[in-house]
């Protein structure tokens, strides 16, 4: 099964941060997002990451030779679900997909590894405590998720946090079969929606995953998912790059591999 790594974007509310640098490389605790990532994705199950990259994508190149790369050119026009397709073609086998600029612990890999569903997503239910501390990124902008036991009913940021019983964390398992059911729906939607607007009157170049997962799961497939409880963290801002060094490398220290 292979990892996916969806990095293609800048990062730009990051700022200087980004500037000279892929949004990944931001340093936490003295190691980059993407090492953190490496490491919770280095199971047995999963195979050599494919990068999907844009910008700087020549950086990263030179320094992990051992990915596989896609590049999305046109990344400053479209956004996460087009993104992810330019790896179509890793996917057949079935894979695990990922946000570049997420931290989160290998244990919730595994369990959605371990669950025998074919979609499944990682959800942290204790999403909230972290909002609390994230005033530049509300939570009106979290990918939040109503679930029926392990089903997923929802996932949409314009679930009301008060319904909501998790955040999408941006991590996703795809069985073969899975996979097969993810890009039959989204060759259905970009057959009607190329150039247009889908959904919530935006153009169809610019749709995230979860608005492809919505639709999936309001057409009756089966989405499930796996939890973690606070084991994750998103740096979108320059606060959350200062709370992330803050609270993350004292929960999960690691020594930090020499040069």
């Amino acid at each position: 099964m292979k990892p996916i790594i969806i990095g293609a974007g800048r990062g730009a509310r990051l700022r200087a941060l980004t500037e000279n640098q892929p949004k990944c490389y931001t340093p936490i605790g003295g190691r980059r997002i993407l090492d953190w990532m490496l490491e919770a994705i280095t199971v047995e199950e999963l195979d050599s990451p494919t990068f999907i990259g844009g910008y700087l994508i020549d950086v990263i190149q030179e320094d992990y030779p051992q990915f596989s790369y896609r590049h999305n050119a046109g990344w400053a026009e479209n956004n996460v679900l087009l993104s992810l397709f330019h790896a179509e073609e890793d996917m057949a086998d079935g894979f695990v997909c990922t946000y570049s600029d997420i931290l989160f612990s290998d244990s919730v890999v595994r369990r959605a590894l371990e669950h025998p569903a074919d979609i499944v997503i990682c959800v942290d239910i204790h999403w909230r405590e972290r909002y609390v501390h994230r005033t530049e990124h509300p939570e009106d902008d979290a990918e939040k998720v109503t679930l029926n036991g392990d089903r997923v009913t929802r996932v949409h940021r314009e679930i009301p946090s008060e319904d909501s019983h998790g955040e999408y964390i941006g991590v996703a398992k795809f069985t073969a079969e899975g996979a097969a059911q993810l890009k039959e729906h989204f060759y259905r939607i970009h057959g009607e929606f190329s150039g247009k607007n889908w959904p919530n009157e935006k153009p169809f170049e610019k749709s995230y995953l979860i608005h492809l997962l919505e639709e999936m799961i309001q057409n009756d497939v089966p989405v499930h998912c796996v939890t973690t409880e606070g084991d994750y963290m998103e740096i979108d801002t320059e606060q959350d790059y200062a709370l992330a060094n803050e609270y993350w490398p004292a929960k999960f220290s690691t020594e930090i591999p020499k040069e």
